[in-house]
């Protein structure tokens, strides 16, 4: 099937029915019995449960991945100056490190719904059968130990029918697209001659066809452009889902395609992001030029602070800080070159003097802003090392974990080629390689392996297949 020689039968109506036949034809009557105690419905369930579950391990080694890169930028970028916006406006001073440990933060809890989706997906339907069970003495516990599965679904009916899982996975996706996709706005921004911050590689951009001069952001715009395709394809699943009586109903293949972009978007996006990232040139002169520019102004909440420090409530030290910055706009200069008349009018009211209030606001450099965060989480130069640090252990600790779930699908499936080695006489049980552990850097989209009733479309087999995301 992998290699594309299975010749497929249309009047055996989708790939368990093929594969039966094909057995048949190779070891006799015995084929005949390979569908005791099994329906299309419970196996169609199983298979979409195998393929999310390697798709979710390679998203998370991807994500990991990212992380890493994004945390080393981070400390190289630690102490980096930039401007941070509300409302797209320039508010306070924080570094470009601190921008990426946010974008970090995203990411990790994109990794965190993705591993907790998988405590729902990794659950057999498996001997369910059509949807009452069977009167066979099987057992559902070593068939889902042999997949690698952690335990069996409670209810034959509810095993048959229930796509909970792949909806979750599909938001999952929607809400990782999202982030990345604001990523993505604040590059194509950041890399516009209006800011200046970035550079993007020419590998991710092109020239216009026209006008000489243009580089165009290409890859961040379609990653923004994946991200409505994927919230999309989550609100398909849902309406497709949302009418489906208790029991399988043929409506539910109709999830798959939306499934496998979701997949395809994810994995996609993630390789590309990490490499871009990776290769992405920062101007640390512009940022650092946007931070302490004279309409910025980004340290007058410091002032304010400060001032408070002196023991001006905050309310009137932020209406001095206020009429600072009116005055400084008005003369276009930053506010240390305020004169000494415009400090006194500033500080009339206040209960502060003059001359404490002109020290103060010589003071409130950019550098000392960012020497001075000292709460948790935010931009100052020592709780960022603190940060990377931990980010960076905390990483490393699940990319362990993340091995560990592989391995033990991998334990699981080993033994049962094995075991069809022995019934087989000794041929085939060969090894089957994780795909959630990835051999190289940004190397786990690549070399996927479909399940193969997941990849026909289950029963009544949607057609074509899911295309391999790029390495």
């Amino acid at each position: 099937i992998e290699g594309g020689h299975f010749q497929w039968a249309v009047a055996l109506e989708d790939v368990h029915m093929n594969i039966e036949a094909r057995l048949t034809e190779l070891v006799g009557p015995a084929g005949k019995k390979l569908h005791t105690a099994r329906s299309r419905n419970d196996q169609v369930a199983t298979d979409l449960r195998l393929y999310l579950r390697d798709e979710i391990d390679a998203i998370v080694a991807l994500l990991d991945e990212l992380m890493a890169r994004l945390i080393d930028l981070a400390e190289r970028h630690a102490a980096a100056p930039m401007p941070g916006f509300t409302h797209l406006q320039t508010a306070q001073p924080v570094t470009f490190g601190h921008h990426l440990l946010a974008w970090f933060e995203m990411a990790h809890r994109d990794r965190a719904r993705f591993r907790d989706c998988r405590k729902r997906v990794n659950v057999s339907p498996l001997g369910a059968a059509a949807l009452a069970g069977t009167t066979f003495p099987i057992d559902r516990e070593a068939t889902a130990q042999a997949l690698g599965f952690d335990g069996v679904a409670a209810n034959s009916l509810d095993a048959v029918s229930d796509r909970d899982f792949a909806i979750e996975f599909c938001a999952s996706a929607a809400i990782t697209a999202t982030h990345l996709s604001r990523w993505c706005e604040e590059l194509v921004l950041w890399a516009s001659e209006r800011f200046g911050f970035v550079e993007l590689p020419d590998a991710f951009c092109t020239g216009s066809s026209i006008m000489p001069q243009k580089k165009n952001p290409d890859v961040p715009e379609l990653v923004r452009g994946k991200a409505a395709s994927t919230a999309g394809g989550l609100v398909a699943v849902l309406g497709a889902v949302k009418g489906v009586p208790t029991g399988y109903g043929r409506d539910l293949q109709e999830i798959k395609p939306h499934v496998w972009a979701a997949s395809r978007a994810a994995a996609g996006t993630l390789s590309v992001l990490a490499g871009m990232i990776d290769t992405v040139s920062v101007n640390k002169a512009a940022m650092r030029r946007a931070a302490g520019g004279a309409r910025g102004y980004l340290t007058a909440l410091d002032v304010a602070e400060r001032l408070v420090m002196e023991g001006v409530a905050f309310r009137t030290a932020h209406g001095a800080a206020g009429r600072l910055v009116q005055a400084a706009t008005a003369r276009g200069v930053p506010l240390a070159r305020l004169g000494p008349a415009d400090v006194r009018k500033a500080a009339a009211g206040t209960g502060a003097a003059a001359a404490a209030v002109g020290r103060i606001v010589r003071e409130c450099t950019v550098a000392d802003s960012l020497r001075s965060r000292a709460s948790r989480g935010s931009a100052g130069f020592a709780e960022q090392g603190r940060m990377v640090r931990d980010r960076g252990e905390r990483l490393r600790a699940l990319a362990a974990q993340n091995a560990e779930r592989r391995a033990a699908v991998d334990r699981g499936i080993a033994a049962l080629g094995k075991r069809v080695a022995e019934l087989c006489g000794g041929a085939g049980g060969k090894g089957r390689r994780g795909r959630g552990a990835p051999a190289a850097r940004g190397g786990a989209a690549g070399g996927r392996r479909r399940q193969g009733a997941a990849r026909q479309g289950g029963a009544g087999g949607g057609r074509g297949g899911a295309p391999r995301p790029p390495a």
